[in-house]
């Protein structure tokens, strides 16, 4: 297994982590979790907020993966989050982040967490604060590195001026490719490791959803605009390039756009979701994919900067 750095503070995972989110609280999901840790995987990323949506559930997620881990907690380098509270929006006051990081230690069976990111900034409370009780629990041994997911540019700034952060996780994909601009310079700069999430469009970027039947009807992704209307159908045109190239690389979709993420620097580490163990062998099949400078240059010519009709959320 390759792996890679995330920061300056000693991070090292593997260069593939494996997002649980979606993964249904069953024997199945902790099979797929011991899988992908005997194929090298080591990032395994929860939530406190993840549990079985589809049924209206949130919570739950994070005592799958404590369960998948017991006995084997030294292996995995278990990263979590805090501050989304379902229809309050987010938080990261001192007392609720206490709070948090108790609950989830306890949902994980575990006495740390190696990197504890704040879900979403907390508009109502600064950043120096947030971060600030965050390096306490590091100074406690609670949390070993620090994180931000969905953070703006200059939010990391201030938060890195007061704890080094590690990590910085954002959707990034070949049709999400918003932080290019903006946040992606900062991360290069400050020497901050960029975790990708849904890094394949959703599922969309696999080639596996040719109509919009063929997701079942209680989907969450119905709730997305690339998902809906023309904006499916346009966005199909696209994945049917991406097929094209990937056949021509003897690879599948799914390995290409993984590969292409890798590409854009060491400290890049995508966090593809999945339930399925299959899926998971798949995916780490991308770190085979070499990409030269001409098959770079074809993809930004397939899926440029801003090519996904719709916008990346929905209301729900």
């Amino acid at each position: 297994m390759q792996t890679r750095q995330l920061g300056r503070q000693g991070l090292e995972v593997s260069a593939l982590g494996l997002g649980t989110m979606m993964m249904p609280d069953d024997d199945r999901s902790v099979r797929t979790i011991h899988g992908a840790l005997d194929l090298g995987v080591t990032l395994f990323d929860t939530a406190d907020l993840y549990g079985d949506f589809t049924a209206g559930r949130f919570g739950g997620n994070e005592k799958l993966v404590g369960r998948a881990f017991k006995g084997k907690r030294e292996n995995a380098i278990i990263a979590t989050k805090f501050g989304i509270t379902h229809g309050q929006g987010p938080k990261g006051d001192p007392a609720y982040i206490k709070k948090s990081v108790d609950a989830s230690l306890y949902s994980l069976g575990t006495d740390y967490i190696d990197l504890y990111y704040q879900h979403r900034p907390d508009p109502n409370t600064p950043i120096e604060e947030t971060v600030g009780t965050l390096a306490d629990l590091v100074q406690q041994g609670k949390v070993r590195y620090i994180g931000l997911s969905e953070a703006p540019p200059e939010t990391i700034r201030r938060a890195h001026a007061i704890h080094p952060i590690s990590a910085v996780q954002t959707e990034y994909s070949l049709w999400s490719r918003e932080l290019e601009d903006e946040v992606l310079p900062v991360l290069r700069e400050l020497g901050i490791g960029l975790v990708p999430y849904s890094p394949l469009g959703r599922g969309f970027l696999t080639g596996q959803i040719k109509k919009p039947e063929d997701l079942p009807a209680d989907d969450y992704r119905h709730h997305f605009p690339r998902f809906q209307g023309d904006n499916f159908y346009k966005n199909i045109e696209v994945v049917g390039l991406i097929e094209e190239m990937a056949a021509r690389k003897r690879c599948t979709p799914a390995q290409l756009a993984l590969a292409w993420l890798l590409a854009q620097g060491e400290g890049v580490v995508p966090i593809p979701g999945t339930k399925r163990l299959e899926r998971v062998e798949e995916n780490l099949g991308a770190l085979q994919v070499e990409l030269s400078a001409d098959d770079l240059a074809a993809i930004e010519r397939i899926s440029p900067k801003n090519v996904a009709a719709g916008s990346r959320f929905g209301a729900f």
